[in-house]
């Protein structure tokens, strides 16, 4: 039987409308099927499947019921009769276009609502963050995946649970996504710091402060840019929570959160580098110790034009999946590894020498490291083993390929690491003794306070003393007493020991 619709239907609106939403359809229905057998290129395959398509889907639906209103229209011999449909059943004209309507309408609810559902977990996966902004996000993508948060959606930290949270990310994606188009974003990415949740609704879902352990042993493998690479260790106890866990938080590092203190401070700059007002409560005393820099201009009256924030875990845990280590460090590890030789002379130098310089794209950084290694090791130790000098290319471009981005400007010195004090003040932006109280208390700057040292020096010729004292630090490098006079980023830059 011939299916006859209201003559309003056949107009070049309407069909075209059918025909885009049609064709939609199947390429909808064709790429899912394709997906479910096919996993390469995920990222982009499930962006037109449940983003792109649908919209014109829906965009051809709308221009079907416009068609027939307007041929309706432009045909009714009474244009009062034309303002609103009439709907007869006894008309097989109108039966027909009514369980077509209504038909199409029950399967494209059920459509909608399975491509609405596909389309969150979709928007909120990390292929999806990660990879559709494949260069913008390249540098935080790659840092995750070498990350301790690897297994942890992106959305777990950067959004969280509640329907207030989802909304304010989407909504500012909205400019992201904008700006990725148009190519309006800056290069390096800033880090979001004025909008990101708070810890305490995010890492303490699975970190909890109550559950920390006391002592944890870290060894710390550096090597000098000596001919030889010498090897230098540090045993450090680190003491995370008190000297024993029934203790909890009274003491040690992780004291900042004891939830019977609150400490609060102000910062003069976005990175929150410069901290020259510190404030310490005393929960269950009442006790309250304001601490403000002896050296800066700053007035309390100034609280009133700065943000005061109350310290949680992104205070010193503020690159917990997006790290990009200094040259000194990845280079050390790569050492430690074995991705590196570390007997091929002069390696670790050489390494430093390389990163030091800037690119302009990845590929550039490739093959200057290849050549620049190559001819070094020709020009000055030309009897090397061949296999040991393409392993110190193979290993140093896999590293710098995980840590430095040119095309993204992403390195290490973009992003301040407010773990340790090394390449960073880190620490020392609240203990460098600079900030006082009226009574004239500092805030302590005394290393014993974090860590101690158990053993350091030469693995052949290592210092030695018990878990339950410390040694005083000794500099790898001969520099006297200097170390104590200064912090450590007045000289290390990320491309020293």
């Amino acid at each position: 039987m011939k299916i006859r619709l209201p003559e309003s239907a056949y107009n070049f609106t309407s069909l075209t409308g059918a025909t885009i939403a049609i064709i939609s359809f199947f390429m909808i229905a064709f790429l899912f099927i394709i997906a479910q057998f096919h996993t390469e290129g995920g990222a982009y395959l499930g962006l037109v499947i449940y983003i792109i398509l649908p919209v014109f889907l829906i965009f051809g639906l709308i221009l079907i019921p416009i068609g027939m209103y307007l041929k309706k229209k432009k045909i009714a011999a009474d244009k009062a009769e034309g303002k609103f449909p009439k709907i007869d059943l006894n008309n097989v004209r109108h039966r027909n276009a009514f369980f077509i309507f209504a038909a199409g309408t029950v399967v494209l609810l059920f459509i909608s609502a399975f491509g609405s559902y596909e389309a969150f977990h979709y928007t909120e996966s990390v292929e999806f963050c990660g990879t559709v902004c494949h260069t913008v996000m390249e540098p935080e993508f790659v840092a995750y995946q070498n990350s301790p948060h690897a297994r942890v959606k992106c959305v777990e930290c950067h959004v969280g649970e509640g329907a207030d949270w989802y909304m304010r990310s989407k909504l500012s994606g909205l400019y992201q996504v904008y700006a990725a188009i148009m190519k309006t974003y800056p290069k390096p990415i800033p880090t979001p710091i004025s909008n990101l949740r708070p810890a305490r609704e995010t890492c303490e879902r699975c970190h909890w402060p109550e559950k920390f352990y006391a002592n944890e042993l870290r060894i710390e493998k550096h090597y000098l840019s000596d001919e030889e690479n010498t090897p230098w260790d540090i045993y450090l106890k680190m003491k995370i929570g008190a000297s024993h866990s029934a203790k909890g938080l009274e003491e040690g590092i992780h004291w900042h959160i004891n939830p019977n203190i609150k400490v609060e401070y102000a910062a003069t700059d976005d990175q929150r580098e410069n901290i020259p007002w510190v404030r310490y409560t005393d929960l269950v005393s009442g006790e309250v110790i304001d601490y403000i820099d002896e050296y800066s201009d700053f007035e309390k009256s100034d609280l009133d034009t700065l943000i005061v924030r109350k310290m949680d875990c992104m205070d010193c845990h503020n690159r917990p999946s997006h790290s990009y280590q200094p040259p000194a460090f990845f280079v050390n590890n790569a050492l430690s590894a074995g991705t590196m030789p570390a007997d091929l002379p002069e390696i670790k130098y050489l390494a430093m020498e390389i990163c030091a310089e800037e690119f302009s794209t990845m590929d550039t950084a490739m093959i200057f490291i290849e050549n620049e290694i190559q001819s070094y090791y020709e020009e000055n130790y030309p009897e090397e083993d061949k296999e040991k000098i393409d392993l110190a290319v193979t290993g140093l471009q896999n590293e710098f390929k995980k840590n430095i981005f040119p095309e993204m400007k992403v390195r290490w010195d973009v992003y301040p690491n407010h773990i340790g004090h090394v390449e960073f003040n880190g620490c020392f932006r609240c203990h460098n003794e600079s900030l006082v109280s009226d009574a004239g208390y500092s805030i302590s700057n005394d290393c014993n306070m974090c860590h101690t040292i158990i053993a350091q020096g030469n693995p052949d010729n290592l210092e030695v003393t018990s878990i339950t004292e410390s040694l005083e630090f000794k500099h790898p490098s001969d520099i006297d007493e200097a170390w104590k006079e200064m912090v450590c980023v007045d000289c290390h830059t990320g491309l020293n020991p």
